[in-house]
């Protein structure tokens, strides 16, 4: 689908010199002299290079289709994460570098949004929140407003997070699954 230079916005995957772009910065520039552009910093999915393009706004880009499908998390080995489509009952490997550190917050069964082009994976969405269980945290200190600070503590899953003094090891907590941030005690 072809899009004006001046509708680019950040987060939009984009079909640009045989490669496929995510847009993270979009920035338009009216010079005093000139036409106005749109400034865009680009990453490739593929390959992990940056490009920084500037496109005029009579210009049109080729903003990629995805086909977004959701799938139920079965299953890791030592490279791949096993995921399955609740209608068909077919079974894709994703490898561990497409979906990295959200990875550890996978449970059994979680049901996660897997976005395709061209039939490849590219990315996965987890829910925008999961619990996990604290496996380890320091004692809170006596005198430590509940306001003011945060105290490490380690998931089940393996993950370091913060989280306030009054949390304890084997409490079930929510955690925000975009920032890794906790969230409340269930």
């Amino acid at each position: 689908m072809k899009i004006n230079a001046g509708e680019i916005r950040v987060g939009m995957l984009l079909e640009y010199k045989n490669d496929l772009w995510q847009v993270l910065k979009t920035q338009h520039v009216k010079p005093g002299k000139g036409g106005a552009f749109a400034q865009v910093e680009m990453k490739s999915v593929g390959k992990n290079t940056k490009l920084n393009e500037r496109f005029r706004s009579s210009e049109t880009v080729e903003k990629a289709s995805l086909e977004e499908t959701n799938f139920n998390y079965l299953y890791e080995d030592e490279n791949n994460y096993v995921f399955m489509d609740p209608k068909t009952f077919e079974q894709i490997e994703i490898k561990k570098e497409i979906i990295n550190e959200k990875g550890k917050l996978l449970t059994e069964n979680l049901e996660v949004s897997i976005s395709f082009y061209n039939d490849d994976p590219i990315s996965v969405e987890l829910p925008n929140q999961v619990t996990c269980k604290i496996e380890t945290t320091d004692v809170a200190l006596k005198g430590q407003t509940v306001s003011s600070s945060y105290k490490p503590a380690t998931l089940d899953n393996g993950l370091n997070i913060q989280v306030p003094p009054f949390i304890e090891s084997g409490d079930d907590v929510i955690i925000d699954t975009r920032t890794f941030e906790y969230i409340k005690k269930i």
